[in-house]
């Protein structure tokens, strides 16, 4: 019998398959290989239409079937809907590994899912593996991010969740036929209890630009005030970069919780990340250590950001921003 991984390819409000699932899909080839040739699989809920629209984009990430469960209920999330038809299909599929993006709404379904199939769900990994007995081995921060934790899973499917930019997607195609299987859904017992009447758009530039940005200046503790981040911002704009923040930042109410970078805030990997004020504690790095290159300012020379960093500014951020905004 085969083994498969199935991945939850989450439907955008825009009716798009969001990044994470490829992100999963181009790490799930390399758990397969260590499962034995396992099959890579993706879950589909859907308005109709879309499995057969986004047939290409599967072929290309080397999906071997699409199990899509079409309904028009499906057209926006909801999630006793969602929860009861990925089970049902789940406990007819009965994948070995069952993983979903740590996104709003793959928070949302991932425990529903669990716990409907009593099994364990390790959320918000950073790192995926299969060890010696063939399990699912997944990596996660623990006791407020001082650890790392690896964690085994009992019971069948495996489950895990991984948060936007954890992995990156495949650098070119994988091809497979990526058959398209329709399952029967059955909601008909499901009293719906919420109906979305309007949905307004946030539209603030910086939880859109950290998510792509190729470069982020980022401030923390150090920057102290609200003319520190005003210093940060004006830096950022000479050099075309987003900002960001640590939780420190958010939690001094000097930056928004949408700029918030870290163990409770985005995981983000651009080409260049700019540290300013930031001692580096883990609950931080573990959201941006996948940076291309970083660069660290900080006037203790002994912060631990320095021991992640390609380069390094000793020095006070205030002296040096300056100096950097008249040389751009």
């Amino acid at each position: 019998m085969v083994k498969e991984i199935l991945i939850y390819a989450e439907v955008t409000r825009d009716n798009y398959i969001h990044t994470v699932f490829f992100e999963l899909a181009n790490k799930a080839q390399e758990l397969a290989e260590k499962l034995g040739d396992a099959e890579v699989n993706a879950l589909l809920i859907s308005k109709p239409g879309l499995a057969d629209e986004y047939r290409e984009a599967f072929i290309n990430s080397g999906i071997s079937k699409i199990y899509a469960l079409e309904d028009e209920r499906f057209d926006t999330y909801y999630t006793e809907y969602f929860a009861k038809a990925a089970v049902d299909a789940i406990n007819e599929i009965k994948p070995e590994i069952m993983l979903i993006g740590a996104t709003n709404q793959g928070r949302d379904i991932a425990p529903r899912i669990s716990t409907a199939l009593h099994t364990g769900l390790t959320a918000d990994c950073t790192g995926l593996d299969i060890n010696e007995k063939g399990q699912l081995a997944a990596t996660r921060p623990t006791f407020g991010g001082q650890l790392m934790a690896t964690i085994l899973c009992k019971n069948m499917p495996q489950m895990a969740t991984v948060r936007p930019k954890v992995f990156k997607p495949a650098e070119k195609d994988n091809i497979k036929p990526a058959e398209i299987i329709y399952k029967m859904v059955n909601l008909n017992d499901i009293e719906k209890k919420v109906e979305l009447l309007e949905f307004h758009k946030k539209l603030t530039t910086e939880i859109n630009e950290l998510d792509s940005a190729e470069i982020i200046v980022a401030g923390g503790r150090g920057m102290k005030n609200d003319e520190g981040f005003k210093l940060l911002k004006e830096f950022a704009d000479k050099i075309g970069a987003a900002v960001g923040a640590s939780r420190v930042a958010v939690e001094m109410g000097l930056a928004s919780h949408d700029m918030q970078i870290g163990q409770t805030g985005k995981t983000v990997t651009p080409k260049l990340y700019i540290a300013c004020g930031i001692s580096g504690a883990i609950q931080h790095t573990i959201g941006m250590d996948k940076s291309e290159k970083i660069i660290a300012i900080n006037k203790d020379e002994k912060a631990p950001i320095f021991e992640i960093s390609d380069y390094g500014m000793v020095g006070d951020v205030f002296e040096i921003l300056p100096q950097l905004i008249k040389q751009f």
